[in-house]
């Protein structure tokens, strides 16, 4: 299988961070659960390469840019950069598109932000075996 060629993969989910997401004062989310999104991410991203939900071997970087209460909507997002025999390099971005508001007497208000916030950035390296590679969409 040859991954010289294309390496346009992207992969985008959005979900809502709960109250069972925050761990610290303020309904703060922990910032792992920005790692945890970028893993699924990744997961795609191998599944749609290479038929395979392959390994995460390695952050190479991690940044954690604006907080993220719960009630907030994220989007994460990631797209492979390079591909080798069997790693693949991938970035990742998270994205607040939703704030939980602070209206008093309205504890369900929320704002569509005018812009998205960059909340977290990294990169990263997953690997596929050689013997797990597969065209996606394969039968077995």
């Amino acid at each position: 299988m040859d991954h010289t060629k294309d390496t346009t993969f992207t992969s985008l989910i959005r979900l809502r961070m709960g109250a069972h997401d925050a761990h610290y004062a303020g309904h703060l989310v922990d910032g792992a659960r920005m790692l945890q999104l970028f893993g699924d991410v990744a997961t795609e991203l191998l599944i749609r390469s290479d038929g395979d939900e392959g390994l995460f071997v390695a952050y190479e970087s991690v940044e954690f840019l604006a907080p993220v209460r719960a009630g907030d909507y994220i989007e994460a997002e990631g797209r492979i950069v390079a591909m080798g025999k069997t790693s693949r390099k991938m970035v990742f971005e998270a994205r607040k598109v939703i704030s939980a508001a602070h209206v008093p007497g309205q504890p369900s208000a929320c704002d569509v932000l005018p812009e998205p916030v960059v909340v977290c950035r990294a990169s990263g390296t997953c690997v596929v075996p050689a013997a797990c590679q597969r065209t996606p969409g394969q039968a077995n």
